[in-house]
């Protein structure tokens, strides 16, 4: 794990302990959220909270109850138990004023591509209630945080993906929400799209706005969010920074091992010294867990010289969100 996300997040302790949050500072509550459809259970006693200026990262496997829960927090769909706060106000399906506080920007393009940003934002902002020389300011305000300025009269059809995603995103912000709900707002968009999705949710977080954020890239998750809450079968299985997630359930550091050749000789000497459990092979890597780090590079680079075996590389990999994820799951991210 790079040094310099570590320190981020202990530079954002505070932002980070929910239990730390005033009423005042508190924009999203919820407490307690059941939801089933038929038998089958899709989220069931999920509780969490998000303050001003932080962004909450909610990662889960496909079907973890991840857009069930975003849509009883939208309140797109009602919950069977549990209550929804924005701002201290109780949220339902068919609250009008909460609501208004919150800006979706959902996984599909939300948008009419026979039009230009510019008309869709004038569009929906009337649909907000914003007219006048205020909405034209907004529409100033949202395109040039997305970076869509130069682009503004062009047809979103004749947009590149990101480009769409980032328009996309210039609506859910165009009624300057309180708290923000992005439902994996990067999924194939191009690398410079991406790159400039992320800068401008940095952007916001420094604004004070709250941020959900849902993703399958837990590089995003790591540059961006103070806190993460991972869900499994829709129960919020652990929350915490990402170095209390570290911390908590990972059980060492690794060692990537990549011999020239005979990797499986390799991996098989490996397991009768470290034990099957700590061996893992992926790809031309064999990943060694140990708490020994000193004594295994050690043992493992004798190991290697005994059997004939070169090694290109014998490095040092810290535990990471990853590594959390699959240890609270059993899965990747992507599964």
């Amino acid at each position: 794990m790079d040094k310099s996300v570590l320190q981020r997040q202990d530079q954002d302790h505070l932002l980070s302990q929910s239990s730390a949050y005033t009423e005042e500072q508190l924009v999203l509550s919820c407490s307690n959220l059941s939801k089933r459809f038929g038998d089958k259970i899709a989220v069931e006693g999920l509780s969490f909270s998000i303050g001003k200026g932080e962004c909450y990262g909610l990662l889960g496997p496909n079907g973890a109850g991840k857009t069930t829960t975003i849509s009883m927090l939208c309140g797109l769909m009602p919950c069977d138990s549990g209550e929804v706060k924005i701002l201290g106000q109780r949220l339902t399906h068919r609250s009008i004023e909460p609501r208004a506080y919150i800006g979706y920007v959902p996984q599909e393009i939300a948008l009419y591509p026979e039009l230009s940003p510019y008309d869709n934002l004038v569009f929906f902002g009337k649909l907000y209630g914003l007219q006048g020389k205020y909405l034209k300011q907004r529409i100033s305000e949202v395109l040039e945080i997305v970076g869509l300025s130069d682009r503004a009269r062009d047809k979103v059809q004749t947009f590149s993906g990101g480009m769409k995603r980032r328009a996309n995103i210039a609506v859910g912000l165009l009624h300057n929400p309180k708290l923000l709900v992005l439902d994996e707002p990067t999924v194939g968009v191009d690398p410079q799209s991406r790159n400039a999705i992320l800068e401008s949710i940095l952007d916001l977080r420094g604004y004070g706005m709250a941020i959900l954020y849902t993703t399958h890239y837990m590089e995003e998750a790591t540059r961006l969010c103070h806190r993460i809450g991972i869900i499994d079968n829709g129960h919020l299985i652990a929350e915490g920074t990402l170095r209390d997630l570290i911390d908590k359930f990972t059980t060492g550091n690794r060692l990537r091992v990549e011999p020239r050749r005979d990797i499986t000789v390799l991996k098989q000497a490996c397991e009768k010294i470290f034990g099957k459990d700590c061996i893992d092979l992926k790809g031309p890597y064999i990943y060694v867990t140990t708490q020994e780090t000193d004594q295994a590079f050690f043992r493992i680079a004798k190991l290697a010289n005994e059997l004939l075996i070169p090694l290109i590389s014998l490095e040092l990999e810290q535990p990471n969100l990853e590594d959390v994820f699959l240890a609270l799951t059993g899965k990747e991210l992507r599964d």
